[in-house]
């Protein structure tokens, strides 16, 4: 990005190759929409390479780019009401392999409608903690750097994230099975 902000923009294609797929997976699991996640990818590195005077090169360069994210995420949420998240789940379940029995697909299917309901009811900052250090496998460590925040407050967040979401999904198991 050094070199970038130096002058050499065809370098930008490279950090695209290079990042944009993990970079779509954490905006997807902000947002679960396809069509959203790959706009707002989209406008990261339109933002970077509009922005890139402000990378210092004193972190790491993921840590900038998920912070233009966050700022995305933010910015689209003031300009219209994003969806819920988990709303389109059922893209995701699909996409497992494995799907030949029709009762463990309807299992599959009624588990990320339970999943849904449960991440509906996080805030947006569980969903974003658990993104970045469940799905994207970042260290507590870059997710504090990423958040501006200590690494205990990272553990802590996350542990209290896991527990929430852990209790709602059984709370909602439980309410399914007294209801048939």
């Amino acid at each position: 990005m050094l070199r970038v902000k130096a002058g050499n923009l065809d370098l930008m294609g490279l950090l695209f190759k290079r990042h944009h797929k993990m970079l779509f997976n954490f905006l997807y699991h902000m947002t679960y929409q396809r069509d959203v996640a790959e706009d707002m990818t989209q406008q990261v590195f339109y933002r970077m390479l509009k922005y890139r005077d402000s990378f210092t090169g004193s972190g790491e360069f993921t840590h900038w780019m998920y912070t233009i994210a966050r700022n995305i995420i933010k910015d689209q949420g003031r300009k219209r009401k994003l969806p819920m998240a988990g709303e389109h789940i059922d893209d995701m379940v699909d996409q497992v392999p494995g799907h030949s029995h029709v009762e463990e697909a309807f299992e599959k299917k009624q588990a990320a409608e339970q999943l849904r309901n449960a991440m509906n009811t996080l805030s947006e900052g569980e969903r974003e903690i658990l993104s970045l250090s469940k799905f994207q496998e970042l260290k507590n460590q870059e997710v504090a750097e990423i958040l501006g925040i200590s690494e205990g407050a990272v553990k802590v967040r996350l542990h209290r994230a896991m527990h929430q979401l852990k209790q709602i999904y059984l709370t909602t198991l439980n309410k399914e099975r007294y209801e048939m």
